[in-house]
C-alpha cells in the first residue's frame, strides 16, 4: 500500500512539474505498417515513450494502406483523442480527414514523413531532411568512386511517399555535375526487404548478370539487404564488385558492413515520438504552436565506424 501511495505522489508531482496532466493524455498512432527493421523500431520507440510519460497510446498498423490510416484516424477522432500522431504512408490525400481532425480541436503530429497538404491543418511534422539523407549518400558514392565510370541502379521507396520522393532528389542533387555516375534503372522495392531483393535479381538480369553494375542506392537498409542477397545468388560479391549505400542504419546493415558485403548507411532515427511528445505537452500547456518543421539528425556511418560495436548499440530498440 505504502509504495503505490509513493508511486502515485511521485506521478502527481512529474504531472505538476510539467503543468500538463501527462497521464491523462490519450494519444492514437496511425502507423504505416511494419515493412522494414527501422519501422518496427519506431514503434517500439513510440509505445516506450508513451509509457514513459504515462501517455495511453491508441495503436493502428495500416499495413502499408492509406484508407487503412484514414479509417483508424477517423476512429481517433470519434473516441475523442487528445491527439493524432501520423506516420503518413504516401504524402497526398490527407486533407478532408484533417479538416474532420481540426474541427474537433485534436492536434495532429507527423511522425518521419512530411504531407502534400496545408500547413494549418497539423501542429508539427517531426522529420528528418530526406533531401540531404539522399544527397549525404550520393556525395559518398561520388568520394568513393572518383573519376571512374559508375552506373548505378537504385530501389526506391514507396511510390508517392515523402521519402521515395525526397531520397531519390537529393541523391540526384549529389551526382549531378559529375558525368561518370548514372542511374541505370530505378524502380520501387516498396520499402521491403523481400521486394528489393526480387527488383536486384530483375536489375541484374537487365545488366550484363551485374558485371555492368557499379553501384546499387536503396532507399532503405531493408531494401539493400535484399539487394545484398541477390548479388551474392548472382554470384558477386556486395561491398566490392558492387558497392552497396543506403539510408535508415537499421542493425542488419551494420552486420553486412562488418562483412564487407554493405559500405555505407545514412541514420534515420526512430526516435521521432519524444521530440513529438515534448512539441505536444508543451502546447498543451501554454498553447504556444511549435515549429511546422522539427528536424532530426541524420549521420552517414561507414565500415570505419566499428560496425559491430554501433549493431549492438541499436539491438535493444526494437529492431
Amino acid at each position: 500500500m505504502k509504495r503505490a501511495l509513493a508511486a502515485a505522489a511521485a506521478a502527481l508531482t512529474l504531472s505538476l512539474a510539467s503543468g500538463v496532466s501527462a497521464a491523462s493524455l490519450t494519444v492514437g498512432f496511425s502507423q504505416i505498417g511494419s515493412e522494414s527493421g527501422w519501422r518496427a523500431a519506431e514503434t517500439t520507440v513510440t509505445k516506450q515513450e508513451a509509457e514513459k510519460r504515462g501517455v495511453t497510446l491508441k495503436f493502428a498498423d495500416a499495413q502499408q494502406k492509406q484508407e487503412n490510416q484514414i479509417k483508424a484516424i477517423r476512429g481517433f477522432i470519434a473516441q475523442k483523442v487528445d491527439a493524432i500522431f501520423i506516420a503518413p504512408v504516401v504524402a497526398t490525400g490527407w486533407d478532408a480527414v484533417l479538416k474532420e481532425a481540426k474541427e474537433e480541436k485534436i492536434p495532429v503530429i507527423l511522425l518521419d514523413r512530411d504531407i502534400e497538404s496545408p500547413k494549418d491543418l497539423y501542429l508539427t511534422a517531426v522529420t528528418s531532411d530526406q533531401v540531404f539523407e539522399g544527397k549525404v549518400a550520393g556525395d559518398w558514392l561520388v568520394k568513393e568512386i572518383g573519376s571512374k565510370n559508375c552506373k548505378v541502379v537504385e530501389l526506391q521507396g514507396t511510390t508517392g511517399s515523402s521519402p521515395a520522393i525526397n531520397r531519390k532528389k537529393g541523391f540526384e542533387q549529389a551526382i549531378a555535375g559529375h558525368s561518370n555516375i548514372k542511374i541505370a534503372r530505378s524502380q520501387t522495392g516498396d520499402f521491403t526487404r523481400t521486394k528489393g531483393k526480387e527488383v536486384m535479381e530483375s536489375f541484374i538480369k537487365a545488366e550484363g548478370g551485374g558485371k555492368d553494375i557499379c553501384a546499387v542506392y536503396a532507399h532503405n537498409d531493408d531494401m539493400a539487404v535484399g539487394a545484398i542477397q541477390a548479388i551474392k545468388e548472382a554470384g558477386l560479391k556486395p561491398g566490392s564488385d558492387i558497392k552497396v549505400v543506403s539510408i535508415d542504419a537499421v542493425p542488419d546493415i551494420f552486420q553486412a558492413m562488418a562483412k564487407g558485403e554493405a559500405n555505407a548507411t545514412v541514420e534515420l532515427t526512430p526516435n521521432m515520438a519524444g521530440p513529438a511528445f515534448e512539441a505536444l505537452n508543451a502546447y498543451l500547456k501554454d498553447k504556444k504552436a511549435p515549429p511546422k518543421w522539427i528536424q532530426t539528425e541524420s549521420k552517414l556511418y561507414t565500415a570505419k565506424d566499428d560496425p559491430m560495436k554501433v549493431y549492438e548499440a541499436k539491438k535493444g530498440l526494437g529492431y
